[in-house]
Formats: C-alpha cells, sequence, structure tokens
C-alpha cells in the first residue's frame, strides 16, 4: 500500500438537486460475485482508495453475492458514511435453494421488504441513489415508481434510480418521482442506450451512470476468449461477446484503442473510459461510469482516465467498433432495455 498523495477527481452534480460526487463512481459487484475468487484484504484496500482518489459514489445491489456484497460493504460505509454517496438496486429476485433461479420483481409489496434488507445489511439508516435494477412491463411504473417515493418520503431513500429503462419509460417515471439517475450498459462496444434512454436523461437533467463501460473487461485486453482464458466461476463464460468466434471477432476490433493508447502513454482501459467520460460533452448531459476492480492499482489507472481528452479525430477511430460488434451482451436480453426498444 503506497503512502504516495492520490489525485482526486474533479466532481460533478448527481441529477438536479443530489449531492456532488466524482464524476467516476465504483462498481462493487466484482468484489462478491461473477469474475471468480476476491483477495478480502485487496478488495477492502481498493475500497480505501476510493475515498482518497474522490469516487465517492458507490454502487451495489440486493443480487450481488445474494445480499453478501452489501454486507461487505458495511464497515466501509461505518468508517466513512459521510464521504461516500451509496447507490443499491432491487428487483432481481434469488432463491437460496436454486442458484439458477432469476424473477424480476417491481410489485410495492417486494420493494418495501427489499429496501429494509438492503438497509439492515448495509448498516445504514438511510439510502443515498435507490435504483429498480429491471423492469417488469407487467408492473404498471406508477405502482413501482410509486412505492419508490414512498421510501422517500418515509426517509429511507434520498434519490432515485432506475435501470436499463427506455426513454419512454424514463419520461413516464419522472412523471411520477423525479429520476435522479439512470443506469444502464454504455461502452465503446455497447451503445443501443443512445437511441431514446440517453436524449430522455439529457431532457430531464437525469445523470447517466452506464455500468461495465470497459466491456466487463474485455476492452482491457485483458482476455481474448472467456471460455479459453477465465476460471470455471466467471460468469464472463456464459456471454455471447466473449468466446468462440464472437470473441475472435470482436478482439480485432480493439485495435484502434490500443493505437489510441500508444498514443497517450495510456492503458486501452483508460481510453476506454475516457470515451465514455466524454460522452457528457458529446450528449450534453452528466456521465458517471462505474468501473469495477478489485485491485488498488486498476482503481487508480481507472481515475486516470478522467484525466485525458480525446481529439476528434481519435473519437473518429472509435465510432464504428459499437456497429461492428459480433454477439448479445447477455444470453437472454429480454428485461434489458435493447429488448423494449421501438
Amino acid at each position: 500500500m503506497s503512502n504516495s498523495p492520490i489525485e482526486k477527481i474533479s466532481t460533478v452534480r448527481l441529477g438536479t438537486e443530489g449531492p456532488r460526487i466524482g464524476v467516476q463512481g465504483f462498481g462493487a459487484m466484482g468484489i462478491s460475485e461473477f469474475y471468480g475468487d476476491t483477495d478480502e484484504a485487496a478488495a477492502r484496500d481498493t475500497l480505501e482508495a476510493t475515498v482518497e482518489a474522490g469516487v465517492t459514489l458507490i454502487d451495489t445491489a440486493d443480487i450481488y453475492g445474494s445480499g453478501a456484497n452489501e454486507e461487505f460493504l458495511a464497515p466501509f460505509l461505518a468508517a466513512h458514511r459521510d464521504e461516500v454517496t451509496l447507490a443499491t438496486k432491487f428487483a432481481i429476485e434469488r432463491r437460496a435453494d436454486d442458484p439458477s433461479y432469476r424473477a424480476i420483481r417491481n410489485d410495492a409489496p417486494y420493494i418495501k421488504k427489499a429496501v429494509e434488507a438492503s438497509l439492515r445489511r448495509l448498516g445504514i439508516d438511510v439510502i443515498d441513489l435507490y435504483y429498480m435494477h429491471r423492469r417488469d412491463p407487467q408492473v404498471p411504473l406508477a405502482e413501482s415508481v410509486g412505492a419508490m417515493a414512498e421510501l422517500v418520503q418515509e426517509g429511507k431513500v434520498k434519490y432515485l434510480g432506475l435501470s436499463e429503462v427506455t426513454g419512454a419509460e424514463l419520461r413516464e417515471a419522472h412523471a411520477v418521482h423525479p429520476i435522479t439517475a439512470l443506469q444502464s450498459e454504455w461502452s465503446v462496444f455497447s451503445r443501443d442506450v443512445e437511441r431514446s434512454a440517453v436524449p430522455a436523461a439529457a431532457e430531464l437533467g437525469v445523470t447517466f451512470v452506464p455500468y461495465s463501460p470497459l466491456g466487463r473487461g474485455f476492452l482491457t485486453g485483458a482476455f481474448a476468449d472467456a471460455g479459453k482464458e477465465l476460471s470455471g466461476g466467471d460468469f464472463r463464460q456464459l456471454q455471447p461477446r466473449f468466446t468462440g468466434d464472437n470473441a475472435k471477432t470482436n478482439a480485432a476490433l480493439l485495435e484502434p484503442l490500443h493505437k489510441i493508447a500508444a498514443a497517450h502513454g495510456a492503458t486501452t482501459a483508460q481510453i476506454a473510459l475516457a470515451w465514455v467520460q466524454q460522452r457528457a460533452q458529446v450528449h450534453g448531459l452528466t456521465v458517471v461510469p462505474i468501473p469495477g476492480t478489485r485491485k488498488r492499482s486498476r482503481l487508480l489507472e481507472n481515475t486516470g482516465a478522467t484525466r485525458i481528452t480525446l481529439s476528434a479525430e481519435e473519437l473518429a477511430l472509435l465510432e464504428p467498433i459499437a456497429g461492428q460488434v459480433a454477439g448479445d451482451r447477455y444470453p437472454d436480453m429480454s428485461s434489458t432495455s435493447a429488448a423494449r426498444e421501438q
């Protein structure tokens, strides 16, 4: 662990009335599940580095590790509550007796139960930003967002967020209660949100929080074929983009990232993140990506991307990539906004 001072990143406002937060956040999901084994001491050191670097939006969800991720964050929150804007999510239900079971729940009774469980696991009195993780089109948005709004009135939640919704759904929800943040996948590889969600967020003053801005690590060049290179417990082995012929095709698309990174003396990860950060200027809205890592060194590498500005020529080199990507983001895209876009 280094004692050298860490340069803090700049800040932006969360939504139109929220707190000021670092222009890059931290996705905690991988600490507990999905990406193989975790060194707990290293992960805790990485969390400490977030505060030191000014990365103040910490993102988790009740599904990550079936609550284990929230519990892992509790001691960190106890020590840094005033320095952190904590975001968590509800809506994806799991069962202890069936690891493969997933259901989407947006009904009011479930929401009220979920928030109490998250507050208990996190060891806090109020959640700063509470997201609906996925949309169940069978439940009216007015019912779901209305139940979330009641949590604000009760003082259990400060601000509301949605994840993987369309622009039309964001506008509909915002009419029920102000939505502060929209979280969806957005990267050099994944740009479907630009069709309707991004313009709606810009119009409404909603902060956009891109998850997987590094394409689940693929944009870092750390692996070229998940099926051959990653451990058996890594869920990326099941993602269509990262295996077989799709992986081969997509690995070749990284060449412009490598070229631009070399010109900046940067990593491909930093260039991919710089591209996401610059979407703020391109689309006229606040953008706070939440890359995840379990290593302090990677966290500091990620924050360094906030100080890189890509030229118009460099952005032009990256522009065609998303349209050439082979494979879907998930094996089942039915719960994503892309599936509901018209």
